[in-house]
């Protein structure tokens, strides 16, 4: 090119300035007047300027954390009626509150465990509900209803459980030296500091004995000296108080007058004088021991050195605390911790001493910025082998325009996450990734098509690029916004997993709109400034015409026969519909390929849940937690284990849903297990724990105990992963159905750490008054209870008042440990009668040994029990399970005579009513089943959404059939990619298939405004349609592979992987399926592409069909049928009303329906003959009180008359020989399904009842049940 045309050229971008109306004769539309506007604006770099910096400044100011935060009110109520059973409780205290708390708006859920004297009831609202709010309607129900308590009932505490709570840093101290009180004590001076770290929220201490004055009465002693219990405690609380008493002025000053003083060590308090004898004082030294030292062990943690455990000094049991702190809501998780940290280093050698050990045990700000930054290490992956591609295809000055516009996506979409209130967390980085390989497209057709106007026209001008922009603008508008529509219905998804999953349509719908306006804005601003000379554009158009060679080269041998050949292209389109059905038997019946909520992820920990029978004292429990910690140490990849006895350790999202929390009692205990970083070992997390689960199960079951190895859940936690909710008409059927339903877990396979809710039995005692003694020798039932509370320790009478430390130092009285745990001597202890002498407290009551009540579960104000198990192996998602437990609970028998028949009387949702036994499979099934069926419907509403879209732009049904036509054959890349990975269908994989139906119907499009253009041009549709796929291959090609490419960034990771593969595999197959059945559908809607408007405002085919197709068109439509103007301009208006406000929600109400009306069907139907169960089994509820008739579900007939014994005899013949042809009646209760929220129609339940004639009652088991979770439960889904 001369110097003169490159002058020439330059001074384009200084004063050409192109048409604002019209180009080249055409309208500019929306597109080209975007890019009329910016393509030679100053204004363009200073808005690419300023999008950089708020970008940045998203980046900098969006908190990051490693997933996203889900808003799940939960609330717990304590209640206390002291000294009443647990049915007193029930019915006076748990069953009005649960009435009283579900009428709140907003409650999801109300779940209660009571137990004697106290009950707790958790609230659980919808997700999203706010904390505060939620708090405030719980106390305004309970204050406003405090009169309808029983007078002895303590005041309700309400406790609220949210995200902000869980622990964002656990810090452990050990050590060989110092006891675990001392360590205590150094722990909470280390919190108190910590506290200064802005942004960190609640904090608390877990394990080490608290400090204490602990006062040991002789009871021998005292009566020796004629005294009691209460009248020690009464000396103590008389001398430790001190009082403001008023005020006194001398002279000109005022004075404050206090009166009595505090008790500041053990040795004042060993002066106090307890009482007189003889004229002598009694001093506290005289009747009791007094020492200062920690109190009597409740709890205990232990820290163990692994295998890989990279201290210098290695503990084995050594005594530990944990620090735990959370961060305050809002707050950035990764500069929290750091800055924990950072105080933390500077505490040691002044707070924490040489000899004490400091370790890390969980960070999750360090774990949030380590996944964040691995992903971003992906997102440069997939942006350089995007970059890459583009170069490759369109050249490097175009691929550099291209590639430009991805960190202004990408950083605007992460300010506007900042903007809305997401944070920078795996879900929303996988969004971006995922959109890196589809919002490089907009800019790839955009910079394609201004390059080839530029060759085509040979000259570079403004004006020639604004019209390549105004050509691609409608179809790049329509392919952008379909993938914007498969996107955003995702983000209805109901339950926890809406809010988690949410970022991706968000994020990934924000992408796309900022890339599209990129696109039209930045993208012609910077391929005027990059353009090449005309001598370059000719090497490229040459490089093409080689490109395009060796495309029709492959292309054309394969798509001519099926052109060329009717039948071919029949048994080409029989094929395809084929495959795609077979594809879908890889997941039933093969289940070759498995179906899963979410896989497991790689995660540094692990925990083992120990549940001892109830009853055991905390040593033993402690015992066993060592003896496990010994036992898992021998896995190589152990870092550390640390042991807890009698408490738990810091809660998890996880354990805040399960409420580990509130695991105190002696005979519970946990081990988080530690491991090596991912980096540095080979197995996953899940496999270890699985390791684990084989290597301590054996253990545990030897002392007696369950287990439960308990991972990080990938998603939202539920209560395990099955779990049976059993109904039934009482507590003796349900518990009993219970314990058969733990066995049926136990004997299915892939069902471990099988439990139940079910309380060992365990026995208490209480002191029995013999109240006409009491009165004789004026001794009260209140004296004697706060006598025996004082005797057996931890009676807290005050405490010292001590400036040192931050712990308060209880006063406590008590009796010595080996009078006391002997329950016997305690009748010995003196009481003081009202004459002022001494009577033993055993000739006023005795000891009695009782058994304890079992604890009553409520769940939404109805009776259940809980049966509960885990997966393991390849085939690890709930409904697996269930149905191998259903295989065992087809023929079983319930005391009340119902057959349980599992799926199909309870898919989702519990029995209608509680008259006859029933169960509700809940736990990770809930969420599954509620998952897949949203995202099943927001697949629907998405194709019902695009197809509005390409019939609006394209006015035609038939090109909008056929433009979607190849996304149902994306299912046999995505069905063989995750065969061919042995990966698991999963939540993730359900994404990437809804989201490739967007992006597969933008190849689609491109062929088909192709051949719209070329036919008007005069081009026949079948030249037309083979030249449009043939031509767009590359754009097409380089579509898929900067999506494929995005997706092989994050195929390695445990989660997403389901997404990568269903991108990965569903665009391949996608693609070629797209190549060769839109030309083909093409050919078949010949007709479609010469429809045009005459007029008279009437559709009609075009009168250049027959000279560009060279055949007669079709008959036009008869005239008596054609329709008015005024009918068609009122149903266009009617149609988008009705579209708008009607059509789109009955449509995802009809799908409801559909899919309730299936299952209901599949419920319905009645099984053949059931030979009844051995006459052995099963074991039936005594008849205590009147038993409910067998299954009442008819009428009973009334008795006949006596017959006599002849005819006795032949009425058995007859019955005998009857049964021989047909089989035992049974009597088939079909339920009506229960409608909750956002489940329009549930499964139809089925329970077949066994005549009462053919049960023989037995005796009920007097054996134990199976196991029980001692912990208290409430949450499930």
């Amino acid at each position: 090119m001369t110097d003169e045309s490159n002058k020439n050229e330059s001074e384009d971008l200084k004063c050409e300035t192109p048409p604002a109306a019209s180009v080249g004769g055409h309208e500019l539309g929306l597109a080209g007047g975007i890019a009329h506007t910016f393509i030679n604006s100053p204004v363009t770099p200073m808005l690419l300027v300023a999008t950089l910096l708020i970008g940045i400044m998203g980046l900098i100011f969006t908190p990051r954390q490693e997933d996203p935060q889900i808003s799940v009110p939960m609330i717990d109520i304590f209640v206390s009626y002291p000294g009443t059973s647990a049915s007193q409780v029930e019915s006076l205290v748990t069953d009005p509150l649960e009435r009283l708390l579900d009428e709140i708006p907003g409650v999801r859920h109300t779940f209660s465990a009571t137990q004697r004297g106290h009950s707790i009831i958790t609230v659980q609202f919808l997700v999203g509900e706010d904390l505060g709010e939620s708090i405030v309607k719980i106390t305004d129900k309970i204050n406003s209803n405090m009169d309808r308590m029983p007078p002895d009932v303590l005041p309700p505490l309400v406790k609220p459980v949210a995200i902000d709570d869980v622990p964002t840093i656990a810090i452990t101290l050990w050590s060989k030296e110092v006891s675990d009180s001392i360590l205590r004590i150094i722990a909470n001076d280390v919190l108190q500091e910590l506290g200064q770290v802005k942004n960190t929220g609640k904090g608390f201490v877990i394990a080490g004995r608290a400090d204490q004055i602990r006062v040991e009465v002789l009871p021998e002693r005292l009566a020796g000296y004629g005294l009691s219990l209460q009248q020690v405690a009464g000396a103590i609380t008389a001398a430790n108080t001190q009082k403001n008493v008023g005020a006194v002025e001398a002279g000109n000053t005022s004075f404050t007058v206090y009166s009595g003083s505090f008790l500041r060590s053990a040795s004042d308090i060993e002066r106090l004088v307890v009482g007189m004898s003889g004229g002598s004082p009694i001093y506290m030294r005289d009747v009791a021991v007094v020492e200062h030292g920690p109190e009597d062990a409740r709890n205990i943690s232990s820290y163990y050195a692994g295998p890989s455990y990279g201290g210098i000094e290695r503990p084995d049991g050594d005594p530990a605390v944990t620090i735990a702190i959370a961060k305050k809501e809002g707050a950035n998780g990764v500069s929290v911790s750091a800055s924990i940290l950072e105080k933390l280093e500077e505490l040691k050698g002044e707070i924490i001493p040489d000899n004490v050990h400091v370790e890390i045990t969980r960070d999750y700000g360090k774990s949030a910025n380590d996944k964040v930054n691995e992903l971003l290490g992906a997102m440069f992956e997939a942006t350089a082998a995007v970059a890459l591609l583009c170069i490759i295809g369109l050249g490097f000055r175009a691929a550099f325009v291209v590639v430009t516009v991805i960190p202004v996506v990408i950083l605007i979409t992460i300010w506007w996450a900042w903007i809305v209130d997401y944070t920078i967390d795996r879900v929303s980085m996988f969004a971006l990734i995922f959109a890196i390989g589809i919002m490089v497209d907009d800019a790839t057709v955009v910079v394609e098509n201004i390059f080839r106007h530029w060759l085509n026209k040979g000259r570079t001008t403004l004006a020639d690029a604004v019209d390549a922009v105004r050509e691609v603008g409608n179809p790049t508008i329509l392919a952008t916004f379909t993938i914007i529509a498969a996107l955003l219905p995702m983000g209805w998804v109901s339950g926890m997993m809406g809010p988690y999953m949410r970022p991706i349509p968000v994020m990934g719908a924000s992408a796309m709109f900022f890339s599209l306006v990129a696109a039209f804005v930045f993208t012609p601003w910077f391929a005027v400034r990059v353009r090449p000379k005309l001598e370059a554009l000719e090497k490229a158009e040459k490089r093409e015409a080689k490109t395009l060679k060796v495309i029709s080269k492959i292309y054309r041998p394969l798509i001519m026969p099926l052109v060329n050949s009717r039948k071919l292209g029949i048994l080409f389109l029989v094929s395809i519909i084929g495959v795609t059905a077979l594809s879908v038997l890889l997941f039933y019946p093969t289940q070759w390929v498995a179906v899963k909520m979410l896989p497991f992820d790689n995660k540094p920990e692990y925990s083992v849940i120990i549940n001892m029978p109830e009853g055991t004292a905390m040593p033993v429990t402690a015992n066993l937690a060592h003896e496990l910690a010994t036992a898992i140490n021998q896995v190589p990849e152990v870092e550390a284990v640390q042991t807890y006895a009698g408490t738990a350790q810091p809660f998890n999202f996880n354990g805040m849903v399960r409420h580990y929390y509130l695991r105190q009692q002696p005979w519970q205990g946990d081990l988080l297990v530690r491991l090596l970083d991912k980096n540095d070992r080979e197995k996953s997390s899940h496999q270890l724990a699985e390791e684990a689960r084989a290597l301590l199960t054996p253990i545990a079951k030897k002392a007696g105990a369950r287990i439960a190895i308990v991972e990080m859940p990938p998603g939202p936690p539920v209560l395990q992963t099955v779990v049976a909710e059993i109904h039934g008409p009482d507590a003796e059927t349900r518990r009993e159905v219970a314990r058969k339903m733990t066995e049926f877990f136990e004997k299915s396979e892939g069902v471990v750490d099988v439990d139940n809710y079910m309380a060992e039995t365990s026995k208490h005692w209480r002191f029995e008054v013999k109240r006409d003694k009491a009165i004789r020798h004026g001794v009260t039932v209140d004296s004697i209870n706060g006598t025996l509370a004082m005797a057996m320790g931890g009676f807290q009478l005050g405490d010292v008042k001590t400036a040192s430390v931050i712990e308060p130092t209880f006063i406590v009285i008590q009796v010595p440990m080996a009078t006391r745990s002997q329950v016997n001597q305690l009748s010995n202890l003196p009481m003081v009668t009202s004459e002022g002498t001494i009577v033993p407290l055993g000739e006023l009551g005795s000891f009695v040994l009782e058994t304890n009540e079992p604890i009553i579960w409520h769940k939404d104000l109805r009776d259940v029990e809980f049966v509960v198990g885990e997966m393991e192996g390849r085939l690890g998602a709930p409904i697996y399970g269930m149905f191998g437990v259903e295989e065992f609970t087809d023929h079983y028998v319930t005391p009340d005579g119902v057959i349980m028949e599992g799926m199909p009387m309870n898919l989702i949702g519990p029995p209608d009513s509680d008259i006859q036994s029933g169960f509700e499979w809940t736990g990770e099934w809930t969420v599954t089943f509620e998952t897949f069926r949203d995202m099943g419907l927001a697949f629907m509403a998405a194709m019902i959404l695009i197809y509005g879209l390409i019939v609006w732009e394209f006015r035609d049904f038939a090109l909008a059939g056929l433009i979607m036509s190849p996304i149902p054959i994306t299912m046999i890349g995505i069905a063989s990619g995750h065969w061919f990975h042995g990966a698991e269908f999963t939540a993730t994989s359900m994404i990437g298939m809804i989201a490739l139906g967007g992006i597969i119907v933008r190849q689609s499009i491109l062929i088909v405004e192709f051949v719209k253009i070329e036919v008007a041009k005069g081009t026949p549709v079948r030249e037309a349609a083979v030249n449009g796929a043939e031509i767009r291959m590359r754009p097409i090609l380089i579509t898929s592979l900067t999506l494929m490419a995005g997706a092989f960034a994050i195929l390695t990771d445990p989660i997403f992987n389901g997404m990568a593969i269903s991108l990965l595999w569903g665009a391949a197959v996608g693609t070629v399926g797209a190549v060769l059945i839109i030309p083909l559908g093409c050919i078949s809607c010949v007709e479609n592409f010469y429809y045009e408007t005459n007029d008279s405002c009437e559709r009609v085919i075009s009168d250049k069909y027959e000279e560009i197709e060279g055949k007669a068109a079709p008959e036009p439509e008869v005239e008596e049928y054609k329709t008015p103007l005024w009918m068609r301009v009122y149903g266009l208006v009617v149609g988008i009303i009705s579209w708008i406000f009607v059509i789109v929600p009955m449509v995802i109400n009809i799908m409801k329906m559909i899919f309730g009306m299936i299952m209901s069907k599949f419920g319905a139907d009645d099984d053949d003959y059931t030979p009844p169960p051995p006459r052995s089994t099963p074991p039936v509820t005594p008849p205590s009180t009147p038993p409910p008739a067998a299954a009442p579900v008819k009428k009973k007939a009334e008795p006949a008359k006596k017959a006599a014994p002849e005819e006795k005899k032949k009425e058995s013949t007859a019955k005998e020989a009857a049964a021989k042809e047909t089989t035992t009646k049974k009597t088939t209760v079909t339920k009506k399904a229960t409608v909750k929220k956002k489940v329009v129609a549930k499964k139809v339940a089925k329970k077949k009842v066994v005549k009462k004639t053919a049960l023989v009652k037995k005796a009920p088991s007097k054996k134990s049940p199976p196991g029980g979770r001692r912990g208290i439960r409430l949450k499930d889904d």
